[in-house]
C-alpha cells in the first residue's frame, strides 16, 4: 500500500516505514506527529483517486530530523564588463517517517 501525499508544494510517494524529505516544517518539533493531505492511494488492486473520499484520509508521520541540504553555488557573470556575484544556498529540510496510511472507506 503506498500514497502520493503533498508537502510544501511538491508531491511524494509514501509507503508505511519511509523516510522522506520535505521542505522544513517549522512548527513542528522532533518527535511530534504531522498529517499530510492525500492525493492518491494505491491498496493492491483498488486505486482511490476521489476527491471526496481522500479528503478524509490524512496520513500520518512522525518528525525524525530537521537538517540543511546539500550547498547550492549561484554565479552570475558578465563578460567584459568585470561584474561578477556570487552567491549561495542551503535548502532547510524535515525528515519524516510515514507510521500510518488509513484505508480509503468503501
Amino acid at each position: 500500500m503506498y500514497a502520493i501525499v503533498r508537502s510544501g508544494g511538491r508531491q511524494h510517494k509514501v509507503a508505511v516505514g519511509d523516510i522522506v524529505e520535505v521542505d522544513k516544517i517549522s512548527t513542528a518539533k522532533v518527535g511530534d506527529t504531522v498529517e499530510l493531505s492525500t492525493l492518491l492511494v494505491v491498496d493492491g488492486e483498488a486505486v482511490t483517486s476521489d476527491p471526496w473520499v481522500l479528503a478524509g484520509i490524512k496520513v500520518q508521520a512522525e518528525v525524525v530530523d530537521h537538517h540543511k541540504g546539500q550547498k547550492i553555488d549561484i554565479l552570475r557573470y558578465k563578460n567584459k564588463t568585470g561584474y561578477r556575484r556570487r552567491q549561495g544556498h542551503r535548502q532547510q529540510y524535515t525528515a519524516i517517517k510515514v507510521t500510518e496510511i488509513p484505508a480509503a472507506a468503501k
